[in-house]
């Protein structure tokens, strides 16, 4: 890759493993950030683990910023050969851009892979001018990319006010539909659903009654209580789960992956587990991931489909734990209306995209305006479905 750039007094590299960064150099910058994926330990098991690899498509490129021997900023970022494991489904770009006959990978990306939960953002010390280092980091990228003919740069589930400031140095931003939960200070679940209009908030209870007739019992075990047999039953549900939608499903994390989850930091790691009768092996689990005062629903999995089951694991016992907990925001992952109807309101999320051919980027400018007035109409559609009394807010 390229050499390092500099700026003043700012010396910019490239590194490709997580494993050659200093952890709390790099956490040193993270651990105040919102989200619990760009920290050290989360990329470092992404990495080892087999997960992130040259062989499943994801090169580091880890961008580091240093003022004399101290490291001011740094991210995540990686090479890709392919679009999978994104959610961010650009295919469409790269049909549009072959048959333009410009080619469309490999690509620089900033990303938590794998991961679709807003947040991502260069990390830096809170004593640097941030707009100023967003471009010295910039400036490196874009020569990153001329010198080994890489299409052009994007990232993926931005911070909003990170967005603001690439989008004053150039990069596009493309809308997401996306989907969160906002605790205003809910007492229970029951709190929660006296929201809800009287036929929606008796299904929610049908639905939860119907698991308890059929002897199914739910828990959730919280870090640092969580029994050690539960990784490896995780990572066999996330498997069977991924498989099950063939080419479509996202199975990159491995089994080694699971194994070193007890690694993260303390109580970042929860699962939820249903059992049947006295069967002590679970039926079903979902996994959380937790930082603060927010929450992240990852993976889920059952042996067999069982009405409401899944509902159950990654709606309203991770909803009844937040409220338990004071977690003020979760965030259930992506997935189609069903969510909006049990409360989980659509937000934009976005991407930010700019491209080294002057064609394609003509394109893209060109088509976006409406590509994200269509989505802004499906995100006010969805939240026409939701099913409290009056509107979304508290």
């Amino acid at each position: 890759m390229s050499t390092p750039e500099t700026r003043a007094t700012y010396a910019v590299s490239f590194c490709k493993a997580m494993a050659d960064i200093d952890r709390d150099e790099w956490n040193a910058l993270a651990l105040p950030a919102a989200t619990p994926f760009l920290e050290w330990e989360w990329l470092n098991l992404l990495e080892t683990s087999g997960s992130v690899s040259m062989r499943t498509g994801w090169y580091p490129v880890h961008v580091l910023v240093r003022d004399a021997e101290r490291l001011v900023a740094c991210a995540p970022m990686y090479v890709k050969g392919h679009g999978e494991g994104e959610f961010v489904f650009d295919h469409l770009w790269a049909e549009v851009s072959r048959r333009m006959g410009i080619p469309y990978y490999p690509k620089l990306l900033g990303a938590s892979p794998f991961t679709p939960a807003t947040g991502y953002r260069f990390l830096m010390a809170p004593d640097q001018d941030e707009r100023r280092l967003c471009l010295v980091i910039m400036e490196a990228l874009e020569k990153l990319c001329a010198a080994n003919a890489l299409s052009g740069i994007s990232f993926l589930f931005v911070d909003p006010r990170f967005a603001a400031i690439l989008r004053d140095l150039g990069m596009r931003s493309w809308l997401h539909q996306g989907y969160i939960w906002d605790n205003p200070g809910y007492r229970s679940l029951d709190d929660y659903l006296a929201r809800f209009g009287s036929l929606a908030r008796k299904n929610v209870k049908r639905e939860r009654r119907r698991l308890r007739d059929q002897g199914i019992q739910v828990r959730l075990y919280a870090a640092p209580d969580i029994p050690e047999r539960l990784f490896a039953d995780m990572h066999r549900f996330y498997a069977a789960t991924n498989d099950k939608f063939g080419d479509y499903g996202c199975r990159y994390l491995t089994e080694e992956f699971f194994d070193a989850l007890p690694g993260l930091p303390r109580n970042r790691v929860a699962f939820v587990a249903a059992y049947q009768d006295e069967n002590p092996d679970p039926m079903a689990m979902a996994m959380l991931i937790r930082k603060g005062d927010r929450l992240n629903g990852r993976y889920w999995g059952a042996t067999r489909h069982v009405d409401y089951l899944h509902f159950e694991l990654c709606y309203y016992t991770p909803i009844a734990w937040a409220i338990e907990q004071g977690i003020r925001l979760y965030d259930p992952g992506m997935g189609g209306e069903h969510k909006a109807r049990r409360g989980f309101v659509s937000i934009p999320t976005v991407s930010l995209h700019r491209f080294r051919d002057p064609r394609f980027e003509h394109v893209f400018l060109g088509n976006l305006p409406e590509i994200n007035s269509l989505e802004r109409d499906y995100i006010n559609e969805l939240n026409a479905l939701l099913p409290f009394k009056r509107g979304p807010g508290p």
